[in-house]
């Protein structure tokens, strides 16, 4: 009995094996499965570390561009437990700690009216960069990936915002676009908006509301406040950390949205109002440093744990991007985290020189 080649699967539909496995199952793991794509995310991002530290170039960039260049290695069927693990676990337990620089006496020193800006700036960049996907051509999950993460804090929040649209609504190579979209808006607004803030005259206070609220990244928000002073990057620093707190209410609002946009979800059924295991321990773990006084130096040792484990979560990620699909999408991706980024500023502008 002759036997038939099984069918070929096309690159555009299989991304990083996806329906290879739908097809075979989950199987089952061993420590040393893990082995070789740990190994290969940890010298890229250790690399990337390297060259952000010596070349003061943002991290974040520096994980995206070695996860491309690396891309190839995700052909390798060896690598792939590995990658998961980095993309997945390290994401949601660096999620986890960043909650360690969070707590709710900072909301008390922002303020009511601070805050009530901060929230409203959130559902503005979200209602519209969803509100104009189709004029570029853009899917609203794609939409809501772009506007949520700018809205909160970049890289991290469309990682955790990737983790409940899922791959069947946003592909993979769309979303590595947009991490790249995010990286580089945060990069410029690090460069820009202290300039912009020094020329129209604004108040230490408001210059460091503008950069809290507008730049994309923690890392960016928190070095362009102090570039302008030390008291601008104080409310810079407590602005941005807020927008972090923000992520778990953004989650809820995303899963409710896309619960009602049956398009969106029809190929992975209805999405859970339930928080995610990740976020709520990050909820857990700004409550207790705020009831708790952990010392400075575990707060520190957290915050870098959680750096180090969304850098590995994006290395890996990128890595599992093909590269193929990304020459081919042009400049209309972009287009989401343009509006955003320009919305942000604007509402962020806008509340700053009214405080």
């Amino acid at each position: 009995m002759t036997r038939l080649p099984a069918p070929a699967i096309p690159p555009v539909a299989d991304l990083y094996g996806e329906l290879l496995l739908a097809e075979t199952g989950p199987q089952p793991r061993r420590i040393a499965d893990y082995w070789p794509g740990v190994a290969v995310v940890g010298v890229a991002a250790l690399a990337a570390a390297w060259l952000a530290d010596h070349y003061a170039a943002p991290l974040v960039l520096m994980g995206l561009l070695f996860g491309l260049a690396l891309s190839f290695v995700s052909q390798d069927r060896r690598t792939h437990a590995g990658l998961d693990l980095m993309s997945q676990t390290a994401l949601r337990w660096g999620i986890v700690l960043l909650g360690a620089r969070i707590t709710f006496d900072q909301f008390a020193a922002l303020g009511f009216a601070p805050f009530a800006a901060l929230i409203g700036i959130m559902l503005l960049v979200m209602a519209v960069t969803i509100g104009t996907a189709r004029l570029f051509g853009q899917t609203k999950p794609a939409a809501l990936l772009a506007g949520g993460a700018t809205a909160i804090c970049g890289a991290s929040a469309a990682l955790a915002l990737y983790s409940l649209i899922g791959k069947q609504a946003v592909d993979q190579s769309r979303f590595t676009l947009t991490l790249v979209g995010i990286t580089v808006a945060s990069a410029l607004a690090m460069s820009l908006y202290p300039v912009l803030a020094v020329q129209l005259g604004l108040t230490d206070a408001q210059a460091g509301f503008l950069i809290g609220a507008a730049t994309h990244d923690v890392a960016q928000a928190i070095g362009g406040g102090f570039s302008v002073s030390p008291e601008a990057g104080e409310t810079a620093t407590i602005v941005k950390l807020t927008r972090v707190a923000l992520l778990a209410p953004m989650l809820m609002l995303a899963a409710l949205w896309l619960s009602r946009q049956g398009e969106a979800v029809a190929s992975r059924g209805r999405v859970s109002l339930r928080l995610p295991w990740f976020i709520t321990a990050f909820l857990a773990v700004v409550a207790a440093g705020s009831v708790i006084d952990i010392p400075a130096s575990a707060r520190d040792g957290a915050a870098t744990a959680a750096q180090a484990l969304l850098l590995l979560a994006i290395v890996a990620t990128s890595m599992k991007a093909q590269l193929q699909l990304l020459l081919g999408q042009g400049w209309r991706p972009f287009a989401p985290v343009a509006v955003a980024t320009l919305t942000s500023f604007t509402a962020a502008l806008v509340a700053a020189l009214a405080l």
